[in-house]
């Protein structure tokens, strides 16, 4: 099963970071609410964020598979 190719940007503001991280991601998924889901659990794993802390600035497709 295929799908698209998201560009997520957007960046993570924690307390304990002196500036927020900056991050662009590129997700396969079938949809664009997936595609968010996967980066809110895949941010908050990697950096133990909560959702509040995780802001998303743009979504875009790149390109469809």
């Amino acid at each position: 099963m295929s799908g698209k190719v998201f560009r997520v940007r957007g960046e993570v503001r924690k307390k304990k970071f002196f500036e927020p991280l900056v991050f662009d991601k590129r997700v396969v998924a079938l949809k664009e609410s997936h595609a968010l889901e996967r980066v809110y659990a895949e941010m908050g794993s990697r950096h133990r964020a909560k959702r509040s802390e995780i802001i998303i600035h743009s979504v875009m497709v790149e390109q469809e598979e």
